[in-house]
Formats: C-alpha cells, sequence, structure tokens
C-alpha cells in the first residue's frame, strides 16, 4: 500500500521529540507530526496531547523524494461545517514602509553642506579666540 497525500491512515506512535512525533504507518515507514499539527490549540507539551503506543488517525500531508513524511493529527479529524482551516491572523498593514522619501538627494546634500559649514565656522572661532585672534602680535 503506497502512501498518497491527502489520505487518511491509522498509524501508531513510535517516539515523541520537543519538535513532534514520529509515527509508524501501515506500510511500515514512519512519518513525523510536527507539533503544531498535533492539536487546534497551542501545544506547549506534547505528552499532554499523545504517548508512545497510542494508535492515533493521521492525514498525510506530503511526501519528499527522500522518503521524508509529513503528517498531521489535527487535520485528519472532521472539521465542523464552514470551517476548513484554522483562522489565520490578519497581516499588518505595512503600506507606510514604502512611502517615498520625503527628501531628495540634492535637498539632504544642502541640508548637510550648511551644518558643516556652520560647525566649521564655530570651531574655527572658538580656536582663534584661544591663540588670540587673527591680528595679535606674536613676540
Amino acid at each position: 500500500m503506497s502512501i498518497e497525500v491527502g489520505s487518511k491512515v491509522e498509524g501508531k506512535v513510535t517516539g515523541i521529540t520537543n519538535f513532534g512525533a514520529f509515527v509508524e504507518l501501515p506500510n511500515g515507514k514512519t512519518g513525523l507530526v510536527h507539533i503544531s499539527e498535533v492539536a487546534d490549540n497551542y501545544v506547549k507539551d506534547i505528552n499532554d496531547h499523545l504517548k508512545v503506543g497510542e494508535m492515533v488517525e493521521v492525514k498525510v500531508m506530503n511526501v519528499e523524494a527522500d522518503g521524508k513524511i509529513g503528517l498531521s493529527i489535527r487535520k485528519a479529524k472532521p472539521q465542523p461545517e464552514g470551517t476548513t482551516e484554522r483562522p489565520r491572523r490578519p497581516r499588518p498593514n505595512r503600506s507606510f514602509d514604502r512611502q517615498p522619501p520625503k527628501e531628495n538627494f540634492e535637498s539632504k546634500m544642502a541640508k548637510f553642506l550648511k551644518d558643516s559649514d556652520e560647525r566649521l565656522s564655530t570651531l574655527k572661532r572658538a580656536t582663534e579666540s584661544k591663540r588670540g585672534g587673527r591680528g595679535a602680535k606674536r613676540g
């Protein structure tokens, strides 16, 4: 019996890790149920939901070329009428990130040059006053 994506099969939990549970399928192959696919609500500790040796119904989500099989327990359960999957959180509106720059390059450069000239003249005045100014006598 080959495992097909979308089919529901009965399997035995053979191992539990902190990221999911390994389930042995009827054909002898083993697949992984990720912790996010164990229950509809948040799963902090998978041991609260599954035990090694327990028989569970799983839905085959994907079969990769290297033999890895992705399984889901929560999608194998019958869905109530009118719902297909758990609701997704709405994505935040990120249109404010894409606003055009308020200043162009030329205006930024002019502002920089003005600030730079002001700082240089302030620095020059402070240095000259410490040396006695421009027309100071040198002795």
